[in-house]
């Protein structure tokens, strides 16, 4: 009796274990699913999360600094130049040669005798504007300072391709003392540096009205504009129909002249603009297969590794009778 006793309180045991181990797998195996079910809405909303919170970190950083600041009124800045659709400025254009000529052509015979163009050298117009003997007969016309001989005299010689564009003054105090106390800018990179670029100063010399308007009040001496900020500019208007002869018969009227100048000055601001181009392109070219290939590098390594699926087999329970 004793012994058929134990033998049931033995097989009692063994099942509740039984029980116990297969409820013990059915709740491990629940609450693994649903942890698995939970974990890619989870991954999905911190990604979302995340991407929202970077949008609106560039949001809120271009509405500080995204956009340019202006003056409050038209009298501090001058008025808003009027945009134009410029070829060169598209990626894939370049610099029309022949305007790059004609705004030579009016640079040498109506700017340059007050602005300078101190960072062109002769050597840089070959191939864009002129020959290599046309530039050479242009740098011949001019004289420039030889190195000191043995008796330290400074001997003058005709100019060369290598020598830069020379300057209507010898220094910035014969420039002032010329133009009534105003000093006339350098124009190698007053694209760049002026506010509008190439917009600016076309429709600086473009908008001198034959007439200030009404309650306009100008400085004696200077000149109203009013693109120019402050609308009195020093520079009267230099720009007037058939003022230049071109030599391929385009009409020289005064926004063609501009025009042309305009362009010339944007060249001479950034003569390395279709090389940058290139590079541009070339780089787009090769970081955009670059990018392709390491996506499929990275979808090749972690195919296996996202799709693979652990099946867990517990080890069998042993009954002790």
């Amino acid at each position: 009796m004793l012994a058929r006793s134990c033998l049931r309180s033995t097989r009692a045991v063994g099942a509740v274990r039984n029980g116990a181990v297969n409820t013990t797998k059915r709740a491990a195996s629940s609450s693994t699913s649903s942890a698995d079910a939970a974990t890619p809405f989870r991954l999905n909303m911190a990604g979302s999360a995340a991407t929202a919170v970077a949008i609106g970190s560039i949001a809120w950083y271009y509405h500080l600094y995204g956009h340019e600041l202006h003056a409050m009124t038209p009298a501090e800045e001058g008025l808003h130049p009027t945009q134009y659709p410029w070829v060169h400025t598209q990626w894939t254009k370049t610099f029309d040669h022949q305007a790059l000529r004609r705004g030579f052509q009016v640079y040498r015979e109506v700017c340059s005798s007050c602005h300078s163009l101190s960072r062109i050298p002769y050597r840089a117009l070959v191939g864009v504007t002129h020959t290599v003997d046309e530039a050479k007969a242009m740098a011949e016309e001019n004289e420039y300072d030889t190195e000191p001989n043995d008796q330290g005299e400074i001997e003058k010689r005709p100019g060369k391709l290598s020598d830069y564009l020379p300057s209507p003054y010898k220094n910035d105090e014969a420039a002032r003392a010329a133009n009534n106390g105003a000093l006339p800018p350098d124009l190698s990179l007053i694209v760049k540096a002026r506010h509008g670029g190439c917009n600016y100063i076309f429709n600086l010399l473009t908008g001198y009205p034959d007439e200030p308007p009404a309650g306009a009040h100008v400085q004696e001496g200077l000149n109203f504009n009013p693109y120019f900020p402050g609308t009195g500019i020093a520079m009267a208007r230099v720009l007037f129909n058939e003022l230049v002869e071109y030599e391929d018969g385009t009409p020289a009227s005064t926004s063609q002249m501009a025009k042309d100048v305009v362009e010339f000055l944007n060249w001479a601001a950034e003569p390395e603009m279709d090389q940058r181009k290139k590079m541009g392109l070339k780089t787009l070219a090769i970081t955009s297969a670059l990018f392709a290939l390491s996506v499929w590098v990275k979808r090749y390594k972690w195919t296996p590794i996202k799709t693979r699926k652990i099946l867990y087999n517990p080890p069998p329970v042993t009954r002790h009778h």
